[in-house]
């Protein structure tokens, strides 16, 4: 074999290599993500189930003073909902759609977290029937501004 092509081949066995050690570690490794919720509440457990089927590992930490979470991470109590969950430095309020998730994380945009209000009927955790309210998610800071970032219809 020419020195060319045994280089070629070296250089192509540590593409390989790279690939299998770094690879699968980094590349498919699910995003963590923790929930705090009440233990009475169903609507939460649909919402993680829809977290854990976009592919979020999550952290589900059952707790009975949710007012003390929301208040600890910076959750303004006008956007305060049934549940809140931490990802990557970012605060989820409620029963916002993974994709919204993902977008949040992907942007990285400079803000406290992102929210769903209430319990809108339709909202991923809030699937009863037909029925679908339009909805709002919402971005806020740790100053209390806040702004659209995604229209449900």
């Amino acid at each position: 074999m020419s020195r060319r092509g045994l280089i070629g081949r070296l250089l192509a066995l540590g593409i390989v290599l790279a690939i299998a050690l770094l690879g699968p570690s980094t590349a498919w490794a699910a995003t963590e993500l923790t929930v705090y919720r009440s233990p009475t509440c169903n609507c939460c457990g649909h919402w993680v189930e829809h977290m854990q089927a976009a592919g979020f590992d999550v952290q589900d930490v059952v707790t009975d003073d949710m007012d003390a979470i929301k208040a600890q991470y910076g959750v303004p109590e006008a956007l305060a909902s049934c549940h809140t969950a931490l990802v990557e430095g970012y605060v989820i309020e409620g029963h916002v759609p993974a994709t919204d998730v993902q977008r949040l994380l992907s942007e990285q945009p400079n803000v406290l977290g992102i929210a769903a209000p209430g319990m809108p009927v339709g909202s991923p955790g809030m699937e009863t029937g037909d029925g679908v309210d339009p909805y709002t998610v919402v971005s806020f800071t740790q100053t209390g501004d806040t702004a659209t970032f995604a229209e449900h219809p």
